[in-house]
């Protein structure tokens, strides 16, 4: 009988180690879209001190990410992909969760910072146009329309194939590079940076439910370097490339997290960047400060380069995320389909319509973030009480990156600080019953979108189950003790007599 065979597309093993660090050169561009709401709340030097310790607690997550790594080199999707190879066999409905949340999250990357590019454009070239419409909830406006074809141009990049996308983000990462360098250091050298500029308002602003609220809002930011783990089966060496790249850029990320918002800050001063409405447009005021108006604007072009990088990464990492979803069994099979080059175009369009609806729904960067963030989050604690349960589950599952027992009660005060932020930051100060101000993004609306992302992904779920795959629903699955592969290479054990 004749019969045809349909190969299946798969990804293609076409980065280095040093690919997954460049697209990681875009974490500073995350930093950029929260760092001026954050010093408008917290003053300079609570900005500089917060952004700091998120960031080192992001590090060693990353660390903790790297073992999880090496062990499912074949899992596209990252950390979230990690948290269901271990909650699965005690609830399966935490994989849908954990992996939706965190798509959601990066992929609002694009609006948040599309928002934040087309706000750029406009007060650097176009600060005397003011139009605007809303209507039906929904807003547009300049920098809204500048914000939305970056998202178009981003989308067009990652459709026609990784090798492109990751000439993208060399050429913008390498953009992003100048500016940020000359936030970071230039002041000290100019003169512009003065210790009269660093102010602590913590205390006045809300004490520590305000530090909790705060590191809640900057794991979207200084977490989200664990990126490159997404695109472990498209590393030449999985497990080496996969393990290097994380530490790499944790590195790269430590150093700027903490230096950009002490040299922005101590250049112009908490009230000259709270006075910004759109907590965007200060930066073209640093730097006309540190380089003057020409050199200003060749910086602002940089940092949009580099925001574009940033837009690059999260769709490279949010539709690899969805795809491996799908290939997981957790969503709808439409969207586990690789197109002709090799990418998940579907997973890419559905993300670029998405960040249309964002980026014309909220008023504002924070707002997005907040109503992503619930997710992401989740996303960390399932991944790093993952963690301990794989050492207890599958002990002799190959490790070729073991980290020492240590390890073990740092993962565990992790996933409780993790708790702790979701709890403050995601809901007791999103009701403002703390006295909490919610102009800066705080509010239950915000929330609640989060939430509603959760339950859609576990109708998705449901759907695929029972009505694509009609295997039903288990809320427990058995797993495996060691790789398939590893079974099957195995001697046969000889026959007892």
């Amino acid at each position: 009988m004749a019969h045809a065979e349909v190969e299946e597309r798969q990804l293609l093993k076409a980065m280095t180690w040093w690919d997954g660090f460049v697209v990681a050169l875009a974490n500073p561009g995350f930093l950029i879209a929260a760092l001026g709401a954050s010093i408008g709340v917290l003053g300079t030097t609570g900005a500089f001190v917060l952004w700091t310790v998120s960031v080192l607690i992001g590090a060693l997550q990353n660390n903790v990410y790297a073992e999880l790594a090496s062990m499912f080199t074949d899992k596209p999707g990252g950390i979230a992909l990690f948290a269901h190879e271990a909650w699965r066999k005690y609830l399966s409905f935490v994989g849908p969760i954990a992996t939706f949340g965190y798509w959601f999250a990066w992929s609002s990357v694009l609006a948040v910072n599309g928002l934040v590019v087309g706000t750029l454009v406009q007060a650097q070239f176009f600060s005397d146009t003011t139009w605007s419409h809303s209507g039906g909830g929904f807003d547009i406006n300049l920098a809204i329309a500048l914000g939305m074809v970056a998202i178009a141009v981003v989308w067009a990049f990652n459709i026609f194939g990784v090798r492109p996308a990751v000439w993208f983000g060399y050429i913008t990462g390498a953009a992003l590079l100048i500016p940020t360098a000359v936030l970071m250091f230039l002041p000290y050298v100019t003169g512009d940076w003065s210790a009269d500029n660093m102010n602590w308002q913590i205390g006045t602003g809300g004490g520590l439910g305000l530090v909790l609220t705060w590191l809640y809002f900057m794991g979207w930011s200084s977490y989200g370097f664990e990126a490159v783990a997404s695109f472990a089966p498209e590393y030449h060496d999985p497990e080496r490339d996969t393990a290097k790249a994380l530490r790499a850029s944790a590195a790269f990320s430590v150093v700027v997290y903490a230096l950009l918002p002490l040299g922005v800050g101590g250049t112009l001063g908490t009230k000259a960047i709270a006075d910004d409405p759109t907590f965007i447009a200060f930066y073209k005021d640093a730097f006309d400060t540190l380089v003057g108006n020409a050199l200003g604007t060749v910086m602002i072009l940089c940092l949009i380069a580099g925001l574009l990088l940033s837009m690059n990464t999260a769709t490279m990492d949010g539709s690899r995320a969805l795809y491996g979803i799908s290939k997981d069994g957790m969503t709808i099979k439409e969207l586990g389909v690789l197109n002709r080059r090799n990418v998940p175009a579907r997973a890419m369009t559905l993300d670029a319509i998405l960040n249309l609806f964002l980026i014309t729904y909220f008023a504002g960067a924070i707002e997005i973030i907040a109503a992503g963030n619930l997710g992401y989050m989740l996303a960390h604690v399932f991944a790093l009480s993952g963690f301990l349960l794989l050492r207890k589950d599958r002990p002799n599952w190959p490790r070729p990156i073991r980290l020492s027992s240590v390890w073990v009660p740092i993962a565990g005060a992790l996933v409780v600080a993790n708790l702790v932020f979701i709890a403050v930051g995601g809901f007791i100060y999103s009701g403002g019953f703390l006295g909490i101000d919610t102009q800066y993004g705080y509010g239950w609306d915000k929330t609640r979108v989060g939430i509603i992302v959760l339950i859609a992904s576990l109708v998705l779920y449901v759907f695929r189950h029972v009505v694509q795959d009609r295997t039903g629903i288990r809320l427990r699955e058995e797993t495996p003790t060691m790789p398939p592969e590893t079974i099957a290479a195995a001697p046969t054990p000889a026959p007892v007599a």
